[in-house]
């Protein structure tokens, strides 16, 4: 017969067996701080069949002269080298993510995944692979969009959650192909959101968090832990290319933007265009415009066929927020005005003159008037070897200039023409010849002398001016 004490210790160890969670015992998500030392299992379940890696190839041609690479040689025979090139071909691989949206088969990934591809490949997590073909792209989002035939079949996708939501905090997981080594899930919470940095995508307020992005993650899902997805991850800040716990994800709102625009048919992504120049409003910015605090951004340049002076905005005017939203540098006001589509207007809340107002914006894209015009030079011309066009904001923006610039811009150079003689470069700015204003393309063609003849040529190039004779 037991004794009391012995009784009594069975009790207690029963009931504190009562009160463990047996292996055979379902799992779930946790509710509740006390609960977070149970699994994410239940999430992850739900969200990786709606993770896809992908990869892809592209051909590489390269010419030259391999052995002349060799600096001693190079010294010897000069960089012309003997008359006969070589050439290899090699074909690239790479890795990365992607996200299923769509039950019929559009995925979403990193535009710099898939850049330049000639054959594209979606694994789904059950190793089945699809070929994909790009539906469209946006390469200042760093966004991609893919469809891959299931020849009917229902796959199975992730619910773009409210990013705006999100709170410094919130616990998130990270779900990629890092290092090609196969999907991996990290948790970690969201570390700040409405992030911007130099270097990152523009016009993207990014989420910031702690969970491990890898190479071979650009294009994997960030989740909440109801499976829901918050961010595309794309990039993150590291000394040595691993994760040191800063990464950034581009919010599902974007997301959701750049989804609807492609599969109803579009190519290429149009944005809104402001028309104004804008910039972060610093400590000394606010001082002088008696602001408590530094918060919106300051306009600077108002283009005068734009939204913005369609809008009403001064220079010197301060923008707080676009539709509700708060707005603290030029990638969150493009971030912001990104949300919804062209034709709809923005509710923009401003500060003028010590007095807050809200204006109405439209949602329009930059203007290409002038047309481009692009136009090549041939062997038997003064320019042989440029291709020229006319500058007007929208071209301006596809190309990375100054979308106030005006005037003709050199477009393209081909190597050992004489335009490339004449040091001329991409982005360089045409702006007379001979004495004479270039406005445009057709007053260059008229300006220029017949080929062999000497002229004078004025070039705008790195925001200096030049002047230098051709030829004589």
């Amino acid at each position: 017969m037991r004794s009391p004490t012995v009784r009594l210790w069975l009790i207690l160890l029963v009931l504190l067996g009562a009160g463990l969670p047996s292996a055979a015992q379902e799992r779930r998500v946790p509710d509740s701080q006390a609960q977070v030392q149970l699994s994410f299992a239940p999430v992850v379940r739900a969200v990786v069949p709606a993770v896809v890696n992908i990869q892809t190839s592209r051909n590489v041609v390269q010419r030259g002269r391999p052995f002349l690479a060799d600096p001693l040689l190079e010294f010897f025979f000069g960089r012309g080298g003997p008359p006969v090139p070589s050439e290899r071909r090699r074909v690239e691989n790479s890795l990365g993510s992607g996200v299923l949206l769509t039950s019929d088969g559009v995925v979403v990934t990193n535009n710099h995944v898939i850049e330049n591809a000639d054959e594209i490949t979606v694994i789904l997590s059950d190793r089945r692979a699809f070929q994909a073909r790009l539906l469209s792209r946006d390469e200042r989002a760093d966004l991609a969009f893919l469809r891959i035939d299931a020849k009917g079949e229902k796959l199975p996708t992730l619910e773009l959650a409210r990013s705006d939501d999100l709170q410094v905090g919130d616990l998130v997981l990270a779900v990629g192909n890092p290092f090609g080594i196969g999907q991996t899930v990290t948790s970690g919470i969201v570390s700040a959101t409405n992030r911007s940095a130099e270097g990152l995508e523009r016009d993207v307020s990014f989420i910031q968090t702690d969970a491990a992005i890898n190479p071979g993650n650009s294009g994997g899902a960030l989740v909440d832990l109801q499976g829901r997805l918050v961010g595309i991850n794309t990039a993150i800040f590291s000394r040595t290319g691993g994760s040191i716990g800063i990464g950034f994800a581009i919010p599902a709102d974007l997301v959701r933007v750049r989804l609807q625009q492609a599969v109803s048919g579009a190519k290429e992504v149009s944005r809104p265009w402001l028309g104004a120049d804008l910039q972060s409003v610093d400590v000394g910015i606010a001082e002088s415009l008696n602001m408590p605090s530094p918060r919106g951004v300051l306009v600077g340049r108002v283009w005068p066929h734009g939204a913005a002076a369609d809008a009403g905005l001064l220079t010197g005017d301060v923008i707080l927020s676009v539709d509700g939203g708060a707005v603290d540098d030029p990638a969150s006001f493009g971030y912001r005005m990104s949300l919804q589509p062209l034709g709809t207007p923005a509710r923009l809340e401003i500060l003028r003159r010590g007095k807050q107002r809200t204006v109405e914006l439209p949602r329009a894209a930059a203007p290409e008037r002038p047309a481009p015009e692009l136009t090549r030079f041939g062997r038997n011309e003064a320019l042989a070897g440029a291709t020229i066009a006319n500058m007007s904001p929208g071209f301006n923006e596809r190309l990375g200039l100054d979308p106030f610039e005006t005037g003709v811009v050199v477009v393209e150079v081909e190597p050992g023409s004489p335009a490339a003689y004449m040091n001329l470069e991409p982005g360089d700015v045409i702006v007379g010849i001979d004495g004479a204003k270039t406005p445009d393309v057709r007053s260059v063609r008229k300006a220029l002398p017949r080929a062999g003849r000497p002229f004078r040529m004025a070039v705008k190039s790195g925001g200096r001016l030049y002047q230098f004779r051709v030829g004589g």
